[in-house]
């Protein structure tokens, strides 16, 4: 008589157990945001505000009517790239800090580029604003790279420093050769129509279609193709990417041009959208803001988008909040402190062989 295998059997449990891990990873950053908004919620309390009209000017200001969703889904827009970027190298191991300075560069190229080439027909102009972009931000984040692979330079200090040149570059460029034709103020001429992004609905840029387009692209990249594989290989295991016969160096280097590719179109949509031009603090942090929504997103690019539209709902009503509340803006950086200290608190350590697993079965299920 044939034994039976035992494998059978135990796969329904072993496929329970997965599924709860899975929720319960999946309730970690959900359960962080309610944390940060209950501390939030002290804090205005003890600013001697109403926290329940706070928050529900919070909400109104990012979701209240259509006006507010759009400015939520603006608001999000380059956190979404940005955050992609971000998830995109930390799940290859590779710590891309500089995502503010991809972004700016993209920015700063594509107004150049946008306003050099405005007497082509449409589209032309626009796609090549759009490309200009993309190609400056991945250039950016190649010099980084190169310095790693070539010189052991950490990638972590190498991105940082590169966020304070492009600063100092926009800061240069609208003071000098970009500077509007009037001299009055440091910032660029408005670009002209045929570079600029068409309008869906209102204030609605195609931009938006195309940040939701690139999720799913980016998702289908990491999960689906050999490149996506050999970049997880890389953050998983550098030394198993050697034993499986591909170069850790390669790889590094083009995870950190697809990284900066994003950051910068992220840059070009926001100048080629929204601004319509070019100034001096042009970013409102939103690279920095980016590691924030990537790790919140456990480095997955549908959960950049959900996190992304969270951090932009707080950006978009934190101006309505502070209007009907008579409670600062500033609260916004708490509540997105107070995320990321929740999300910390509630990784338990004692769950990370689980998490690996689980991790390990949802990537083969893929």
């Amino acid at each position: 008589m044939t034994p039976q295998p035992l494998s059978g059997a135990a796969a329904p449990q072993v496929d329970a157990e997965s599924a709860i891990i899975s929720w319960a990873r999946a309730a970690v950053p959900a359960g962080a945001a309610v944390a940060s908004l209950a501390v939030s919620a002290i804090v205005v309390l003890a600013a001697g505000a109403d926290p329940v009209a706070a928050l529900g000017a919070l909400a109104s200001g990012a979701l209240g009517d259509r006006f507010a969703l759009v400015d939520t889904l603006l608001k999000a827009c380059p956190l979404v790239l940005t955050g992609l970027a971000v998830a995109l190298a930390f799940r290859s191991g590779v710590w891309n800090i500089g995502a503010e300075g991809q972004l700016l560069v993209g920015a700063l190229v594509a107004t150049a580029v946008g306003g050099a080439s405005g007497e082509l027909p449409f589209p032309l102009p626009l796609f090549l604003a759009l490309a200009a972009g993309a190609l400056a931000g991945a250039l950016w984040a190649a010099l980084p790279a190169a310095l790693l692979v070539a010189r052991n330079v950490s990638e972590v200090i190498g991105t940082i420093m590169l966020n304070f040149v492009a600063a100092r570059l926009v800061g240069w460029a609208v003071h000098g050769p970009l500077m509007e034709s009037g001299a009055r103020y440091p910032q660029s001429d408005p670009l002209p129509g045929a570079a600029l992004l068409p309008l869906l609905a209102g204030r609605l840029h195609a931009g938006v279609a195309i940040v939701a387009a690139l999720v799913l692209v980016v998702w289908v990249v990491v999960f689906r193709t050999a490149i996506g594989f050999r970049w997880r290989t890389l953050g998983q295991n550098p030394r198993a990417a050697r034993v499986a016969g591909f170069s850790p160096a390669r790889a590094l280097v083009s995870v950190m041009l697809a990284s900066g590719g994003l950051a910068g179109l992220a840059g070009a949509i926001e100048v080629l959208g929204v601004t319509g031009r070019l100034f001096e603090q042009f970013s409102g942090g939103q690279g920095y803001t980016a590691i924030a929504v990537a790790l919140l997103a456990r480095l997955h690019p549908v959960g950049v988008a959900v996190t992304a539209l969270f951090f932009g709902a707080l950006a978009a009503g934190s101006g309505a909040m502070q209007r009907a509340a008579g409670v600062s803006a500033v609260l916004v950086a708490i509540v997105q402190a107070a995320t990321i200290l929740a999300l910390l608190a509630l990784e338990s350590p004692r769950l990370a062989p689980a998490r690996r697993a689980a991790a390990s079965a949802d990537e083969e299920a893929k």
